[in-house]
């Protein structure tokens, strides 16, 4: 799919403030919320070497053929290609923030995949502050994980300039968020970090949320580990499932002008219409947040913010179709939506 061809995006940037009252006191992991895949991705930098956790073979390709390995690793480290402020627009409230630091980098920290991003932590965390000033009413769940190459000093500075940005805008981990008690205390932000010393010493940080992908790039593949994992029963608290597809060297060499972005648009028929029929809640089959690459080429957010109006019909087994949030309708209304008959194209 080419830009042009992109669908109109739904405009979600205050959907939980327009929840009905029946769901603001349903804890917050009980709610079907949309996240970003590797959240950061859309700024890496070609020109930055591959991390430090990259296999053996890749860094020294690296080395040795920079101009070719750097490239190739940006075709398929690249999951997402809006920014943090934009995809919260979008409606996206789980961000997948992966933490490194570069090799020759001082102490400034950065995101990476593959390779590591122009923007700093420090830029994107600011940047989504102040977008919760103008959104007072959304809560951001933010995944800080990986921490490739940080040392315990790095982490007690990262952990004290997110107290110090986020401030009273932090939910404790010892309480059970839901919209109305977060909205009651000005609280806008569940940050995990996958940290263990740095949550014991900070109530304000949550553990790693516990994110189920199945390293394939098979859709079919990915979408029979989901059903595997659902029927086991979901964790307590929050959790993330993965919709994004994950290339092997087999594939990138059977594929060589393929990207991720072409692998995910040719699956996404698939995948969408798997989430329509998820239902969100403390179930064992129950979804929490639902992950994507890409999420501005469809109407994915629309449709995972639409699965929680089954919470006020009892959805069961024989529940009707799922309702989304159509570009500019008044209200929810499944016609027109990303995975209606009405609209003659699947994303």
């Amino acid at each position: 799919m080419e830009d042009e061809e992109k669908p109109p995006l739904a405009a979600n940037h205050d959907w939980m403030s327009r929840l009905p009252a029946k769901l603001l006191d349903v804890p917050l992991w009980n709610l079907a919320v949309p996240g970003s895949h590797d959240s950061m991705s859309f700024c890496l930098d070609v020109s930055s070497p591959v991390q430090q956790s990259e296999p053996y073979l890749i860094r020294v390709l690296d080395r040795l053929f920079p101009c070719c390995t750097r490239p190739c690793v940006l075709r398929w480290a690249t999951t997402q290609q809006s920014v943090l402020s934009d995809q919260c627009e979008l409606g996206i409230r789980f961000l997948d923030l992966r933490i490194a630091k570069k090799p020759k980098g001082g102490g400034t920290l950065f995101f990476a995949h593959g390779i590591y991003t122009l923007m700093t932590v420090k830029e994107a965390l600011s940047e989504l502050a102040t977008w919760l000033d103008a959104h007072p009413k959304e809560i951001v769940i933010i995944s800080c994980s990986h921490f490739d190459s940080l040392t315990d000093e790095d982490h007690v500075r990262l952990a004290d300039f997110i107290l110090r940005l986020f401030g009273k805008k932090l939910c404790s981990s010892k309480e059970t968020p839901t919209l109305r008690s977060c909205w009651s205390s000005g609280q806008q932000v569940v940050l995990s970090y996958d940290n263990q010393q740095m949550t014991l010493q900070h109530p304000e940080l949550w553990p790693g949320v516990p994110y189920w992908y199945a390293d394939s790039p098979d859709p079919m593949k990915v979408l029979a580990y989901l059903e595997q994992h659902k029927h086991s029963g979901r964790p307590a608290g929050f959790y993330a499932i993965g919709l994004n597809l994950t290339e092997d060297v087999p594939y990138v060499v059977l594929h060589p002008f393929q990207n991720m972005r072409k692998m995910t648009v040719r699956a996404l028929s698939l995948l969408l219409h798997w989430t329509s029929e998820q239902i969100p809640g403390s179930e064992g089959g129950g979804v929490n947040i639902l992950c994507c690459d890409f999420v501005d080429v469809s109407q994915f957010c629309s449709l995972v913010i639409g699965l929680n109006y089954k919470l006020l019909r009892g959805a069961g087994p024989f529940a009707a179709d799922p309702i989304c949030m159509v570009p500019g309708a008044s209200q929810w209304d499944v016609s027109g939506c990303c995975h209606s008959n009405h609209t003659g194209d699947p994303v």
